[in-house]
């Protein structure tokens, strides 16, 4: 059985590569953006801002479209206002899902986000119905095959990381968020390459779906993914392997 962040690595191998790239950077410059709007433009003072350029480099985002995210965001150049919003609700199965999105229009993206959830069996809740089920953490994944159990476990754990588990291929690391940078960095000076590695919601328990509605919970968490609105959308569903690589 596996998890979301399973999953999303899957969908995004699986993805026509143009169209993944083209969409990941928009939402990418959106982050840089908002980021550093709410916590100033330098990312070793802002942790949200830092985290995003990462994921920009290690996407590939060139740097002269990064720095105009920046200025962007602490008004040195214009450009649309986003604001972060958070919609919490229920897939099929009883699954909790969570969805951060950056929007310049509150009220579009609240209407479009609740018929997403509609169209796909699920239903849209309250504020803080499903977030007391998800905790902030860092998460790092690194390919089993370029790496040792014990190599993995000696520089993740003595720069702060929480846990380290294998799932399927990886080995997956979880760290508090402010111990996030320093595991990464132990990583790299263990020369442990990285798979990915991101600040996310990592959920306390899961709920195991299969068949029709394990179907059901993936193509809602691929609708919410796909919409442009949403940066994220967390879930604590636990589907088996071959449903996940069927649908991903």
């Amino acid at each position: 059985m596996s998890g979301h962040s399973k999953w999303h690595n899957i969908r995004l191998k699986k993805g026509r590569v143009d169209q993944v790239r083209g969409k990941l950077f928009s939402k990418l410059a959106r982050e840089i953006s908002v980021a550093a709007k709410e916590g100033g433009g330098n990312p070793e003072a802002n942790a949200r801002l830092r985290a995003a350029m990462e994921r920009a480099r290690e996407a590939g985002v060139p740097s002269d479209n990064i720095e105009r995210s920046i200025q962007r965001g602490t008004g040195q150049v214009e450009g649309a206002t986003y604001e972060t919003i958070t919609y919490e609700g229920y897939a099929p199965g009883g699954v909790a899902v969570m969805v951060e999105v950056l929007t310049d229009n509150r009220n579009r993206a609240a209407s479009e986000i609740r018929n997403l959830f509609t169209k796909n069996g699920g239903t849209m809740s309250e504020a803080g119905s499903v977030a007391w089920m998800f905790d902030r953490k860092g998460l790092i994944t690194v390919d089993r095959s370029k790496a040792t159990e014990d190599d993995v476990l000696l520089a993740a754990l003595e720069a702060g990381a929480e846990d380290i588990r294998t799932v399927g291929d990886v080995f997956e690391i979880t760290t508090p968020p402010d111990q996030f940078f320093g595991v990464k960095q132990a990583l790299g000076a263990a020369k442990i390459p990285i798979t990915s590695g991101d600040l996310t919601m990592v959920p306390k328990s899961t709920v195991r779906v299969e068949g029709k509605e394990a179907q059901q919970v993936l193509r809602l968490m691929e609708a919410l993914e796909d919409h442009d609105d949403v940066q994220h959308a967390y879930a604590n569903f636990d589907i088996p392997d071959e449903i996940l690589q069927q649908v991903g």
